[in-house]
C-alpha cells in the first residue's frame, strides 16, 4: 500500500480519509483504472469521486445501441464499477488539491487522502444561447440519455444542433425512433468537414432517405421556450419550433482543478507516456490528457478507444508499473448502415487519395506535405492496424501506391 502518514490534518483537526488511490472523475477511465488497480494490487483502497449521478457507463451506446437495440438496457451497459471494490461516491465534486498535503476537497466539504491521484474529469459540452429549460438536452450523461428519450417519440419534433460525431449519431438514433428531426449544421453537405466530397455526399444521402431535414450551412443563434415548445433562431433569421433541442457540439476539457493545483495545462492536461502531469503522484488520463502519441504527436483525443486504453494502463502504473502508452486510438461510428473508422487527423481541407472498393466500402487517405496523416475506413472492417502502419510510415509517400494498400 501506498504510505500516506504525510497528509496532514483537515481544518477541524482530524486527520482526513486515506486513500491509497483515488480517481476524480466517474467515466469509462474511472471505471477501466479501478478494476487494473485492483488486479495489479488487491489490497489497494480506491474511492473514485464523481459528480455524475449514474455509476460508469460506457458513453457511445448513449447515442447508437440504446437507441437500436431493443435488447440493450441501461442495466446492461453498466460498467462494473461495483465488482472492483472502488468506493463510488456520486453526486460529489472535487473542488481543489492540495499536493503538498495531498488531499482533495469535495463540494461537500470532505477532506481525503491520496497517495496516488488520478485525474478523469473529462470535459463539459458546449452550450448555446438557449433558456435553461428541461426541454434543451446539451447531450453527454446518461442522464441526457433518459431525458432525450422521454422527450422523443411520437413523432414529436427534436431539433439537432451540430453535424459531427455526437450531432449525426443522436439524428440518427431519433429518426429510427418515431421522432421527426431537424439536423442543424454549418457545412454545405453533412460531414463535408471530414469526409472526401464524394464519400460526404453518401452520408449525407442516407440522412435525406431517413427523413431527417437538414437545414445545411446554418448556425443555431438563440432560442426561447413557452408551454407550446421551443422557438429557435438560426443565423440566417430563420425560424425553427421544436418540442425539444438536443446540442451537440463537442466539449472543453475540464481541466481547472489541474489549473488551481499548479500542473501544467495546454488545452488539457499536459502528461508524458505514463500519463503522469508534471507532478508523478498525478495522473491524469482520457478525455482530458494531453499525452504523446508515438506515431501522431501530442494530442488529446475524446473517444471511446482512447479511454478504453488509457484507463487500464493508467490503473497499472498507478499500482506500480512501469509502462508507456504505446496505443494510437481510433473512433467509430454506425449510423443506418454505415459504419466508419478513423485514425489520426481526419479533415476534408487536406489533400485525399479515396480507394473505392465497391460495395459502398473505401478507404480514404488524407495527406500533409505528401504524408499520410489521417486515414477513414468507410465500411471496411478490421484494417486499423494496418491504417496505424501507413501513418507510421510518417514520409512522403506516392500517391499511386496507396490504392490497394488496405
Amino acid at each position: 500500500m501506498t504510505d500516506t502518514s504525510s497528509t496532514g490534518p483537515t481544518t477541524d483537526g482530524t486527520a482526513p480519509e486515506a486513500f491509497d488511490h483515488v480517481v476524480v472523475g466517474g467515466g469509462m477511465v474511472a471505471a477501466t483504472a479501478a478494476a487494473a488497480i485492483r488486479e495489479a494490487a488487491p489490497d489497494a483502497t480506491v474511492l473514485v469521486l464523481s459528480d455524475d449521478v449514474d455509476a460508469p457507463y460506457t458513453r457511445p451506446a448513449l447515442s447508437k445501441k440504446l437507441w437500436t437495440d431493443p435488447e440493450y438496457t441501461e442495466d446492461d451497459n453498466d460498467m462494473g464499477l461495483a465488482g472492483t471494490g472502488a468506493e463510488l461516491r456520486l453526486r460529489t465534486r472535487a473542488t481543489a488539491i492540495d499536493r503538498d498535503a495531498r488531499t482533495v476537497t469535495t463540494s461537500d466539504g470532505a477532506t481525503v487522502s491520496y497517495g496516488r491521484l488520478l485525474l478523469a474529469t473529462g470535459g463539459s459540452p458546449t452550450t448555446l444561447d438557449l433558456p435553461d429549460d428541461d426541454r434543451v438536452v446539451y447531450f453527454r450523461t446518461s442522464a441526457d440519455y433518459r431525458r432525450l428519450r422521454a422527450l422523443s417519440g411520437g413523432q414529436r419534433h427534436v431539433v439537432v444542433v451540430g453535424g459531427s460525431y455526437i450531432g449525426t449519431e443522436i439524428a440518427a438514433a431519433l429518426v429510427q425512433n418515431d421522432t421527426r428531426v431537424t439536423l442543424v449544421f454549418p457545412d454545405e453537405v453533412l460531414g463535408g468537414a471530414v469526409f472526401p466530397p464524394e464519400l460526404a455526399s453518401s452520408f449525407e444521402r442516407r440522412y435525406e432517405e431517413a427523413g431527417v431535414a437538414l437545414a445545411r450551412g446554418r448556425r443555431l443563434e438563440r432560442g426561447t421556450a413557452d408551454d407550446a415548445g421551443l422557438h429557435l433562431v438560426l443565423d440566417d433569421g430563420s425560424t425553427l419550433d421544436a418540442d425539444a433541442v438536443v446540442v451537440g457540439l463537442g466539449i472543453t476539457p475540464s481541466v481547472e482543478l489541474a489549473e488551481q493545483a499548479g500542473l501544467t495545462v495546454d488545452d488539457g492536461i499536459v502528461v508524458d507516456a505514463s500519463l503522469r502531469t508534471s507532478d508523478p503522484l498525478v495522473f491524469a488520463a482520457g478525455d482530458v490528457a494531453m499525452y504523446p502519441d508515438r506515431i501522431l504527436g501530442r494530442r488529446r483525443v475524446e473517444h471511446v478507444d482512447n479511454a478504453k486504453e488509457q484507463g487500464p494502463l493508467v490503473g497499472r502504473v498507478m499500482a506500480g508499473s512501469d509502462e508507456e502508452y504505446a496505443h494510437t486510438p481510433y473512433y467509430y461510428s454506425k449510423v443506418f448502415d454505415l459504419s466508419y473508422e478513423a485514425v489520426g487527423t481526419i479533415d476534408s481541407t487536406t489533400d485525399t487519395v479515396v480507394d473505392d472498393k465497391g460495395d459502398g466500402a473505401a478507404v480514404a487517405y488524407y495527406l500533409s506535405d505528401d504524408a499520410v496523416v489521417g486515414v477513414l475506413l468507410w465500411n471496411v472492417d478490421e484494417a486499423r492496424d494496418a491504417a496505424r502502419a501507413v501513418l507510421a510510415e510518417g514520409s512522403a509517400v506516392d500517391r499511386d501506391s496507396l490504392v490497394g494498400r488496405i
